[in-house]
């Protein structure tokens, strides 16, 4: 990609954001388990990062998603991951769908207000038994009048403890499973819906993700995002965005995970000499710096064939592949050199070994990313009939 003064100046601000508004609370709100996420995204809101690639006529930048990619990536240098995880839920995994299928009133209503900071989203797709295998889900939003009334329960849903709405996949027909899904928008404080405790999660920690029960749930079918039936569809096209997102948002942490271990090895003295000196770990650690290098490319390279309405499928779920395997080989060669200091529970490699799992599970695991790379490919054995 070629960078432009505006590319630099959106940099520009998310880093001083991420180096004022972030870093110097992450350890309090690690150990919170949450962080002021109305007062955070309201100040997002007003520098407006909640909508860099979003239409102008709710509040966007109106800009192409290579814009959104380096804010992904500046957002990354933040040093807890559940922070930049919350960012990217409202920016790239519930709002999408919104922005590119949902109509004037929709829009006006839900996409605007994630715009500015007034409202926080979470995205409704996961379930107890369906994580990967969206077509699996069991939640049903049946038509009763001009309504859908809704039952099941989404589980791991991030943002949702503190969110306004939730963007909902769910079952609409008794059609085929990947045509009887629909995208609803459905308030938060809507009769019938009840939050779980939060969970607690290995890593990610300042995140707040819970489970979220429907029971007879009732809202207008107007909240329905574009046509019934196409929600599945609409769902895989948004985790092309939230992919490169998460594979863009991972490389600024994993350079951090490489430069905190060359500062410890260099003060460290081991043998009368600095634990850098060996050339088994010099030499490890610039392996590692090519790899994180190699994975920035093949996120830029995805990101400009989206933005040339060039299907990134294969791009995109490479990108998450290489993120998730790639985040654990950093963080876990990393955490070697730092010794007994890397196993605290407080050391920075060992917080980004615990957030950066996650990569290989959420939005599809790596197992998935496999298989749609081995169908494009062609070497997906057919299913037997």
């Amino acid at each position: 990609m070629i960078f432009t003064q505006e590319h630099n100046e959106i940099r520009r601000t998310v880093k001083n954001f991420v180096d004022n508004e972030i870093n110097p609370y992450c350890d309090e709100w690690e150990k919170a388990g949450e962080f002021p996420m109305k007062e955070m995204f309201k100040k997002l809101g007003d520098l407006g990062l909640l909508g860099i690639s979003k239409p102008t006529e709710y509040g966007g930048m109106g800009l192409d998603y290579s814009y959104n990619i380096v804010a992904a990536e500046e957002f990354g240098a933040a040093h807890c991951g559940g922070v930049p995880l919350a960012i990217g839920v409202q920016t790239d995994m519930c709002t999408p769908a919104l922005a590119r299928f949902g109509s004037n009133e929709l829009r006006e209503e839900f996409l605007a207000p994630s715009i500015s900071g007034d409202m926080i989203g979470c995205i409704g797709v996961s379930e107890p038994s369906a994580g990967s295998d969206v077509a699996a889900i069991k939640t049903t939003a049946k038509k009763d009048g001009d309504d859908y009334v809704i039952n099941g329960t989404k589980m791991w849903i991030t943002n949702s403890p503190k969110a306004d709405y939730i963007c909902l996949l769910a079952n609409t027909s008794d059609d085929k499973v990947h045509l009887n899904k629909s995208l609803i928008v459905v308030p938060m404080n809507t009769p019938g819906i009840e939050v779980a405790p939060r969970l607690n999660k290995l890593g990610m920690r300042s995140s707040e993700t819970a489970q979220v029960f429907f029971d007879n749930v009732r809202i207008p079918q107007r909240y329905r995002i574009g046509a019934e039936g196409s929600g599945f569809m609409m769902q895989m096209l948004q985790f092309q965005e939230e992919r490169l997102f998460g594979a863009a948002n991972i490389l600024k942490g994993l350079e951090q995970c490489v430069d905190q271990t060359i500062d410890y090895c260099r003060e460290r003295q081991t043998f009368g000499q600095p634990l850098l000196d060996n050339q088994v770990i010099h030499f490890r650690l610039a392996e590692l710096q090519t790899e994180i290098e190699a994975l920035r490319c093949m996120v830029y390279q995805g990101v400009e064939g989206y933005i040339n309405k060039k299907d990134v499928t294969m791009l995109a779920s490479m990108a998450k592949l290489k993120a998730g395997r790639l985040g654990r080989e950093v963080a876990d060669s990393c955490l070697q050199y730092w010794g007994g200091m890397g196993y605290m529970w407080e050391n920075p490699v060992s917080r980004a070994m615990r957030d950066i799992r996650l990569v290989s599970i959420g939005g599809g695991a790596d197992e998935i990313m496999l298989g749609i790379i081995c169908k494009l490919m062609g070497t997906l054995p057919k299913k037997k009939k």
